[in-house]
């Protein structure tokens, strides 16, 4: 089957996975019944081995798709010449509670026929780990049972099905009124047959899932501009939670290429510590407190379990465990022939500094808008600020996890300030026992030779790396994070030569590696979703309110067909990277939160 762009799809979950839904019916990737569990349905990679769940017209018509409003609750519908039917996508969750829900790991898929009379395909076929492992199917009456030495699944079908070369099909038709429900279930024991008793009618799932997401996106305190998307971005980032642990991953697949064809292919189905206070502040400034709560608690694990050095890993899983070497399936075709495709992330065992600054910054964000952080946790933080101390000075890999080689890049020295200030005003407001002394004039050293070394006189910028030339659109965030004043003369000019090099219209490149910028892989990459929402939020704090407000309109407008966004975007707008991308995400409600708070600002003040 023909590749979709990356754009075309949905995503469904039960806050421990999620299935993209494309426009045309299938399921083309998924992973059972974790967000880092092998896939089960691998189209999306591989359109021949890696399997899918599709139902649709025989024929083709036109296809939309939208959510169900103020859910995750998916529908596709088809617009055929011989009328229109309906397919209800979603994964059945009454709760969030990690002790509770969800009891069964389930897809439920409901078609109807709103007018005419159509005929349909379903197409179940699911290839088990990758497609490395084979599978048996038992035919029920209900249904059918897969098996393989991995995992069993059951799905229950209200229409006999048959079973070919290990996929379950049947072609039926309905007529306007008449709906059919699908149950697919993760089951825990290969033995099991209770997935043949659908524990409950569909329409009593639909019911139950409808009512979570709407009273769970009813706790959000933002009430500014574009609402409906920042709604959307913050159903997303909770799509991307794990229950049980709190965390939240970087999105849900993996090797989804930065240019089709390339090899800028990563797995981000793990959570990783920088995103930490950027996704605090999106989850806080929501009034999503629960939420930040619960990943301040993932994060305060992770601070007792530190490498031999005193260091963090860079990622985990979703879990808490730390991540294994990255592997390579040499034979899949990856998307549109993008090769490899990469399970597990070696950037999980590099140095990289700026990830203290983020940690810091989010812990300091919660204890002021959250709750008070503990005695203990203050302990494990002040042993990363003496880590900082003793190692901002060295080479790390950097923000973009450059695979070239360690470089003394300037956004990890100013993280690494980040961390540092963020530690003194942690010990003052709470009076906790810090080396005040050593940590200030550490933080001072730092501040300098940021200013000396990481600005470039020729440009009247500030640069990528020490001593370099190269542009790098992370240093939009300094004034984010308070080191330098958004109306600073040199964060002024920095902005313009960032504006001029790195952005094509309301889009932002991270950086050029053609621009002695090199970070160790060849060809090209996308514009950085990111980096974008960066831009709106620095012309936001330098008061340049009506060039913020129509790049963030612009950058809306990028969005795929159901608000969501993907890791980088092409400069003809086409969704590139893994999807969708919770840092996009994060940042959309970042720029919006503040955007709206200044225009609001200046209209009271004009006024």
């Amino acid at each position: 089957m023909a590749y979709k762009p990356i754009g075309d799809y949905g995503v469904i979950g039960d806050l421990h996975t999620v299935a993209l839904v494309g426009k045309d019916g299938s399921i083309d990737w998924c992973c059972f019944p974790h967000f880092d569990s092998p896939s089960m349905f691998g189209a999306l990679l591989d359109d021949q081995r890696g399997g899918w769940f599709r139902i649709a017209p025989l024929d083709a018509g036109k296809r939309q798709q939208l959510y169900l409003p103020e859910t995750n609750v998916l529908l596709t519908r088809f617009l055929h010449h011989d009328g229109v039917a309906e397919l209800t996508d979603f994964m059945p969750i009454e709760c969030d509670d990690p002790g509770i829900c969800p009891k069964r790991h389930q897809i439920v898929r409901m078609l109807s026929v709103v007018r005419g009379r159509i005929r349909f395909r379903l197409e179940c076929r699911p290839a088990f780990n990758f497609g490395r492992d084979a599978h048996a199917v038992t035919l029920r009456q209900t249904g059918a049972i897969f098996r393989s030495i991995s995992m069993t699944l059951g799905l229950v079908s209200p229409i006999p099905i048959t079973i070919s070369d290990g996929a379950a099909e049947v072609e039926f038709t309905l007529a306007a009124g008449q709906q059919v429900s699908f149950f697919l279930e993760y089951l825990e024991s290969a033995d099991a047959e209770s997935i043949l008793d659908a524990p409950q009618t569909a329409e009593a799932a639909f019911h139950d899932t409808i009512v979570f997401w709407r009273k769970w996106i009813g706790q959000c305190s933002y009430v500014g501009r574009w609402r409906e998307m920042v709604h959307r971005s913050a159903l997303t980032l909770k799509l991307l939670t794990y229950a049980p642990s709190g965390a939240i991953v970087a999105a849900p697949t993996t090797s989804l290429p930065e240019a089709i064809g390339g090899v800028r292919n990563w797995d981000y189905r793990y959570t990783w510590i920088r995103d930490a206070a950027f996704t605090l502040y999106a989850l806080m400034r929501l009034g999503f407190s629960k939420e930040a709560g619960r990943f301040m608690q993932w994060l305060d694990a992770r601070c007792h379990d530190l490498n031999v050095d005193g260091s963090l890993q860079v990622l985990y899983g979703i879990d808490g465990r730390r991540i294994g070497p990255e592997e390579v399936f040499l034979d899949w075709k990856g998307y549109q022939e993008s090769t490899p495709v990469r399970i597990g992330n070696g950037a999980a065992h590099q140095r990289q500094l700026d990830m203290y600054g983020a940690l810091m910054d989010a812990a300091y964000l919660y204890n002021k808008h959250g709750s008070p952080i503990s005695y203990d946790m203050w302990i494990s933080l002040s042993r990363l600020v003496t880590y900082v101390c003793d190692n901002w000075d060295q080479p790390d890999e950097g923000v973009w996890e450059v695979r070239g080689g360690a470089r003394q890049f300037v956004y990890s020295k100013v993280m690494c300030w980040v961390a540092l200030d963020r530690g003194i005003r942690l010990a003052d407001k709470r009076g906790f026992p810090a080396d005040r002394a050593k940590w200030m004039d550490m933080r001072d050293r730092i501040y300098l030779d940021v200013m000396r070394r990481g600005w470039n006189h020729e440009l009247n910028s500030f640069v990528q790396e020490y001593g370099g030339s190269a542009l790098d659109a992370s240093a939009l965030v300094f004034p984010l994070v308070f080191f330098l004043s958004p109306t600073d003369p040199r964060m002024q000019t920095t902005l313009e030569r960032l504006r001029a090099n790195l952005a094509s219209d309301t889009l932002v490149f991270r950086y050029l590696p053609e621009k002695a910028a090199p970070d160790g892989l060849p060809g090209q990459e996308g514009t950085f979703t990111l980096c974008s929402f960066w831009m709106v939020e620095a012309l936001t704090r330098a008061g340049q309110l009506e060039e913020a407000r129509l790049l963030f309109e612009k950058m809306l407008s990028y969005a795929n067909h159901v608000g969501l966004y993907a890791e980088e975007l092409s400069v003809t707008g086409e969704q590139l990277g893994n999807f969708p991308q919770a840092f996009a995400h994060i940042g959309l409600i970042s720029a919006a939160y503040n955007l709206d708070r200044a225009l609001s600002s200046a209209r009271t003040v004009s006024v």
